[in-house]
């Protein structure tokens, strides 16, 4: 039987520096030691935040003779993408509402004089 993991996906990539790994590791297999050099971080803290990954699924190491190779693991990310995928008719919603408006020809029309930008007249 295996315990829950200790973080999930989105506390994982709730860290900026998490989200460089991850983005580092998409097209590539690479030892901490070449990870810890794209960060001004020690390889020590970098590793934290490996296993953070790892603990969420998202990275998975494997050992090649002393050195530990890290590479990204996508399956993870497809529960962010459902997630996601529910507010997108949020987003949606607001853009087509955009569209009807600018359609519409409501709004400002700036070569209109007596429209909203107007200057106001002295009072």
């Amino acid at each position: 039987m295996s315990s829950a993991p200790k973080h999930d996906v989105f506390q994982a990539i709730a860290d900026p520096t998490r989200r460089r790994l991850l983005q580092l590791l998409a097209d590539q297999e690479l030892p901490v030691t070449v990870i810890s050099g794209h960060f001004p971080m020690s390889r020590t803290a970098v590793s934290k935040h490996l296993n953070i990954l790892a603990e969420a699924g998202l990275v998975k190491e494997r050992k090649i003779g002393r050195e530990r190779r890290y590479r990204m693991e996508t399956e993870p990310l497809q529960e962010l993408r459902r997630w996601l995928s529910y507010y997108d008719r949020y987003w949606d919603n607001k853009m087509a509402a955009l569209q009807k408006f600018v359609e519409s020809g409501s709004g400002d029309d700036p070569s209109d004089p007596t429209g909203p930008s107007a200057p106001k007249a002295a009072e």
